[in-house]
């Protein structure tokens, strides 16, 4: 691994925060007035005048994104709009939460959705590797807000065993983190037996089933470590993902959470906590890819860092 490799990522990295929070900055600034969100529409002119001015909101867009970067070269990310505390006090005071929320289910995608798809590749087209599919296909094709109402509907007003929102006890964490888990079961799934299938073929594996190997060694031993690249790959998308999937989740489950201050924050145009938190989901998926790369290359040593290396890994 070179230094221009480095480089190169971390130049790719740093552009790809500054573009997107760029692309969000411009966006919210043409969805609405935010002193009209915060103050209503029946607040004075002189107090929204004052309002604007307040926070710089009276000038361009451009100075105003010039000034907000130079701020942010200092550590300073804005002050809310809605109860005038840091952003950063604000949003890592709901931060715990999501980050308890997406634990759990990132490992629980990763505990059924892995020794399911690998258990459908070894039984192709037998009636388990139809069984695991089709309930892929389901666990992915339902909309997460769909599942969530229909989990309150059930274990809630009918059943009555679980409650329907908040994050007060180990109860609280049952409906959400399995509708947070259940489409990355699926998209796990398929990519493991996918994966698998492919390694399965090969000729090595064909040589020792020859040889008597038993199908846990040549499973645990020659087959995993060759199918590991596409299991990591969407395993590391699943988790840079899940930071921006739970807000819709949060909301249904009232769970207090950054997803869900997210929602309420642009709904209130509190546009310095949506910036931060813009820039934190940034962030999680362009370290989430560069961890990706490492693990190629641990994974498998033959990966280079040449261009030539990366065709092939593309490839």
């Amino acid at each position: 691994m070179t230094a221009v490799f480095i480089l190169t990522k971390l130049f790719r990295s740093a552009l790809t925060v500054v573009l997107a929070l760029a692309f969000t900055f411009v966006l919210l600034r043409f969805a609405g007035d935010p002193a009209l969100a915060v103050l209503g529409v029946d607040a004075a002119p002189e107090a929204l005048e004052h309002f604007r001015t307040r926070y710089g909101l009276d000038h361009s867009v451009a100075h105003q994104f010039v000034f907000y970067l130079s701020n942010l070269m200092s550590g300073d990310f804005g002050t809310s709009l809605r109860d005038g505390r840091p952003v950063v006090d604000v949003v890592f005071e709901a931060l715990p939460k999501t980050l308890q929320l997406m634990g759990i289910g990132f490992l629980l995608a990763m505990a059924i959705g892995i020794p399911a798809g690998l258990l459908a590749a070894l039984k192709q087209g037998r009636f388990l590797d139809r069984l695991v599919m089709s309930l892929s296909v389901i666990g992915f094709s339902l909309p997460n807000f769909f599942l969530g109402l229909l989990l309150i509907l059930i274990f809630t007003l009918w059943l009555r065993l679980l409650p329907a929102g908040g994050s007060s006890s180990p109860l609280h964490f049952v409906m959400p983190v399995i509708t947070l888990a259940t489409a990355y079961i699926g998209i796990v799934a398929r990519y493991a037996r996918a994966s698998m299938l492919t390694v399965l073929e090969k000729p090595y594996l064909v040589a020792a089933r020859a040889r008597g190997a038993s199908t846990i060694t040549i499973v645990i031993r020659h087959a995993l470590p060759n199918a590991a690249i596409p299991i990591v790959t969407i395993c590391g998308l699943v988790f840079g993902s899940l930071l921006g999937g739970a807000a819709v989740i949060e909301t249904v489950f009232a769970w207090p959470g950054m997803g869900r201050l997210l929602v309420n924050s642009v709904l209130a145009k509190d546009l310095p906590v949506v910036q931060f938190i813009v820039i934190m989901l940034t962030v999680v998926m362009v370290v989430t890819n560069l961890c990706i790369d490492l693990a190629y290359r641990l994974l498998d040593p033959r990966i280079a860092s040449s261009p030539a290396g990366s065709q092939r890994k593309g490839a």
